[in-house]
């Protein structure tokens, strides 16, 4: 179980970093929730569930097949690592939302569904973090690869049902001080996996 504790502690980051930090779905989660009840907001937090599975299939299907060609996996972990940067750094410079709270029908699942599939997030995460994350799982042994995926979603989707549920009750929680304060924690976090996929990347290239 100890070697399968880091993808745990993976899975629990990423999804984290995923489920709090600013994006289309989330302020879609927050918008929903004011303008139409929780309910609304709830059901917008559950899209990850429905459209990132042909995603995450497809990702782990094209790279276990380059899996055995060093030069192209390092290189797409060296992209993990630049993007881990990207999404660190907008967390740890997140400086609270701004909502628009304006008409609109509730259509809750659908406009979630719609924010998610024409989000690139998802599709470069899983390109280039979560299917070599889950190929490396892999080489421990299957439950590593299934605990971070688990995990990950498990945080995802159920850091953004708090959300929509804390949001219902206050909205001022989007501009709090704890709420931004474990956003730049996340960012930190990210920082460091990113460096974890640089070290990675540069020894399948052997260039350390």
């Amino acid at each position: 179980m100890s070697s399968e504790i880091p993808f745990i502690i993976s899975g629990i980051v990423f999804g984290l970093g995923g489920g709090l930090t600013p994006g289309p779905l989330m302020t879609l989660v927050i918008t929903e929730t004011l303008k139409h009840g929780t309910k609304e907001g709830l059901k917008v937090a559950m899209a990850p569930l429905i459209t990132d599975l042909p995603v995450v299939l497809l990702s782990i299907f094209l790279l276990s097949k380059l899996s055995d060609i060093n030069v192209v996996i390092g290189i797409i972990l060296l992209i993990g690592a630049v993007f881990l940067v990207y999404l660190g750094y907008e967390s740890f410079t997140f400086k609270g939302v701004e909502i628009d709270t304006k008409h609109f029908k509730p259509q809750s699942i659908k406009k979630g569904i719609i924010a998610n599939i024409f989000n690139p997030t998802p599709i470069l995460f899983w390109i280039s973090v979560g299917a070599p994350t889950v190929l490396k799982g892999y080489e421990v042994s299957l439950m590593a690869s299934i605990y971070f995926i688990f995990f990950m979603y498990f945080c995802l989707v159920g850091s953004k049902l708090l959300t929509a549920m804390l949001v219902g009750k206050s909205r001022q929680l989007l501009k709090s001080r704890n709420y931004m304060l474990i956003i730049k924690i996340l960012g930190l976090v990210l920082f460091v996996f990113a460096l974890v996929f640089l070290k990675d990347g540069l020894e399948l290239l052997q260039i350390l």
